[in-house]
């Protein structure tokens, strides 16, 4: 099997950080529905178990949503982990980038080599079970000052939006063509909106024109909780056909997406959809792409 460079994990020990967002009490309400059935501590090992069929060589930890405060301890425990367990390979650590204290923040983020890159989500929607936050940070002046900070510090942007936000950051994104920005979960296309298929197909074009800009093809069970290979093909699909196959890179999401989808079921499907592709690209795909766009450098 080609191996596979997992561009998004998620590890946490509830002991050890506190996760808002993985502590009771738990509700359907949300974007996502209630994540009871993952708030429970997820390690190396359970990774490791999770993925044991896909040959993994290498995997990149995202910020797991643990409390601002903790952000740089999350890192510190990270690295930990992957010099006893050799994974995660490399971070993308958190960071509000309309934190006042933005520079020195990021300053101890990239101080840790396996710090890549930085994730703030700010996906934001006008319906109230829909966003994430109450206000869209993008339009904000100072999260978009601080977001430039991110050249300086030599560190990447995985940004999690939603589609209508998309068109709007193009104009930032574009006028800091050396900070790269990978955007997670295939955009998270909002269905439910009358124009989410479209509003999804023009804020990814709009980033699509930007060279220094990549896609994670993840988090099916954002476009549908209920999602199937025949489903999600076609977004997967039209993703490669926007961004090419060197900007493109699978990613399990592992375990979030556990509460849509068994893993193997996910991966499995991630294959089949791409299974007619020259065996180069599919290897670009599932290690490759990952690889260089964080800077992992693996010998694969």
């Amino acid at each position: 099997m080609i191996p596979f460079v997992d561009a998004h994990i998620h590890l946490w020990d509830l002991n050890h950080i506190r996760y808002d967002w993985l502590t009771p009490p738990f509700t359907d309400e949300g974007p996502n529905g209630s994540v009871e059935a993952i708030a429970h501590d997820y390690g190396v090992a359970q990774y490791r178990a999770d993925l044991a069929r896909w040959n993994v060589v290498g995997a990149v930890h995202v910020d797991a949503g643990a409390a601002a405060a903790s952000a740089v301890r999350e890192t510190q425990w990270l690295d930990g982990l992957a010099e006893a367990e050799g994974l995660p390979t490399a971070f993308v650590a958190f960071a509000a980038l309309n934190d006042p204290d933005l520079d020195a923040l990021l300053a101890a983020q990239a101080a840790h080599p396996r710090v890549k890159g930085i994730r703030h989500i700010v996906n934001w929607h006008p319906s109230p079970k829909r966003t994430y936050g109450p206000v869209d940070l993008t339009v904000d002046p100072i999260w978009q000052t601080g977001y430039a900070l991110l050249a300086k510090h030599g560190l990447s942007f995985d940004l999690q939006c939603y589609p209508g936000q998309m068109p709007g950051l193009a104009a930032l994104i574009e006028r800091h063509p050396d900070i790269p920005v990978i955007i997670n979960h295939i955009g998270m296309p909002v269905l439910t909106d009358p124009d989410g298929l479209e509003d999804w197909r023009r804020g990814m074009k709009a980033l699509a024109a930007l060279p220094h800009v990549a896609v994670k093809l993840s988090g099916m069970g954002f476009i549908r909780p209920d999602w199937t290979r025949e489903s999600v093909e076609p977004f997967i699909r039209e993703a490669i056909d926007m961004f090419g196959i060197a900007r493109c890179a699978f990613a399990s999401d592992t375990p979030t997406d556990k509460l849509f989808a068994p893993v193997d079921r996910s991966m499995e499907a991630y294959h089949a959809i791409v299974a007619d592709f020259p065996e180069a690209d599919r290897r670009a795909l599932f290690a490759g792409n990952a690889n260089r766009l964080y800077r992992l450098g693996l010998d694969l």
